[in-house]
């Protein structure tokens, strides 16, 4: 049983709403926050990243960020509305041709804790002290968790049925991606909570700090109800979509050096593990086949024949992992070995060919995304998957919707 409930969202004046949702704070850097920022004022990003309003060598952590952070924040409310009443949210998300309309809500704070609203990654403790500390001091939850489910039929009937009706927001971001939200109230919102009371488990796809840190949040701050007799920070900001609209791009790879290889003696090595194709895709066709551009030259490898029998090592980063990058590349650590980095797929195959022709990295390996099937799969198992294993796209954004607490 999956609890949801509705919210008085904080939401930007429609006229704002472009200007004001920014990017989520975890998808930049300082120095790319600021660059994004730097002629909005109102963009949301002055919050969620306040470092870039503040000298360049102060600390990310530092107690003046959390300071200004609640100062902008407090600032910018002057261009929001609160809900009257408490209500849900449909939030489609369009990119090129492809397109997913998720649930914004409040979830159970509880099922989370139970592990009913189930996990696939660790967190890092850093970055749970970040968000704790961020949320605390605005009293806000200012972007959600993204979470899947399985498919439901009657979620699907309400979803197109609102969508029939004019939104709250329709806007294209910079990045080309279409952001749409409808509110959802009266029978169409009981039909929605009682169809999210009929899922079995919801699933974290990108999120997992947000979700822990509500999580910490709840159990330090003094259970006070709200206007509406609930303790607002029982509840986490989440959207969920279903399966099988939710997109799952690669997280590509690449090495900085060969180790103690020279470039012959690296093929050799790749051949000796896996099957080689010269010239294949940049992009692999299939779950199983791996890319991997070296020397100017893509090579197909065919990872699958090297799967194990469980859910982890049946996946193909982790079949990379133990059997080249591992023993061969001697990357024993991919989460602190500062010889690889990881691409998202949003970036492209070009970028990997880029970051190799011009030496910044030795090679580069191009990977099937991981299907939400396989990341469903090792969340129910109760397993973890290896780091920088999804990039999933398009994304929402901070601050169209908040949640107070």
């Amino acid at each position: 049983m999956a609890k949801i409930r509705p919210f008085r969202a904080l939401r930007p004046e429609p006229s704002l709403a472009a200007r004001i949702a920014a990017v989520p704070y975890d998808v930049v850097n300082t120095a790319e926050a600021r660059a994004l920022a730097a002629d909005n004022p109102l963009s949301f990003l002055h919050v969620s990243r306040s470092e870039i309003d503040l000298p360049a060598e102060t600390n990310p952590y530092a107690d003046i960020v959390y300071r200004t952070a609640a100062e902008r924040f407090a600032a910018m409310r002057e261009h929001m509305v609160e809900e009257p009443e408490p209500a849900l949210y449909f939030y489609r998300l369009r990119m090129g041709s492809h397109e997913q309309t998720g649930l914004a809500a409040c979830y159970s704070v509880d099922e989370y804790d139970a592990g009913l609203v189930k996990k696939h990654e660790k967190t890092r403790r850093d970055k749970e002290d970040d968000r704790t500390r961020h949320i605390t001091e605005l009293r806000a939850q200012t972007g959600p968790v993204f979470l899947t489910y399985h498919a439901s039929a009657a979620v699907d009937a309400v979803a197109a049925k609102v969508a029939a009706t004019p939104p709250l927001y329709d806007y294209v971001a910079p990045d080309g991606v279409a952001h749409t939200v409808w509110k959802v109230t009266g029978e169409d919102m009981i039909a929605v909570v009682d169809a999210f009371g009929a899922l079995p488990a919801l699933y974290i796809a990108d999120g997992h700090h947000r979700a822990a840190s509500a999580a910490r949040v709840r159990r330090h701050l003094a259970r006070e109800a709200g206007k509406d007799g609930v303790v607002e920070a029982d509840w986490f900001l989440a959207v969920a979509f279903p399966d099988n609209q939710t997109q799952v791009l690669p997280y590509n790879r690449t090495v900085k050096d060969l180790a103690y290889l020279t470039p012959d003696t690296f093929m050799d090595a790749v051949r000796a593990v896996f099957a080689v194709r010269e010239g294949g895709p940049a992009a692999p066709a299939k779950k199983g086949d791996g890319a991997m551009f070296f020397g100017g030259t893509w090579y197909t490898l065919d990872i699958g024949a090297k799967a194990g029998d469980d859910v982890i090592s049946r996946l193909d980063v982790s079949i990379l992992q133990e059997h080249l990058l591992a023993p061969v590349l001697r990357i024993a650590d991919v989460r602190t070995d500062k010889r690889i980095d990881f691409v998202g797929g949003i970036r492209g195959t070009a970028e990997l060919e880029r970051l190799v022709t011009s030496g910044k990295a030795a090679v580069a390996f191009s990977m099937y995304p991981v299907s939400v099937a396989d990341l469903m799969g090792i969340a129910d198992a109760g397993e973890i998957m290896p780091p920088k294993s999804t990039w999933f796209e398009p994304k929402l954004r901070d601050a169209l919707l908040i949640h107070t607490i």
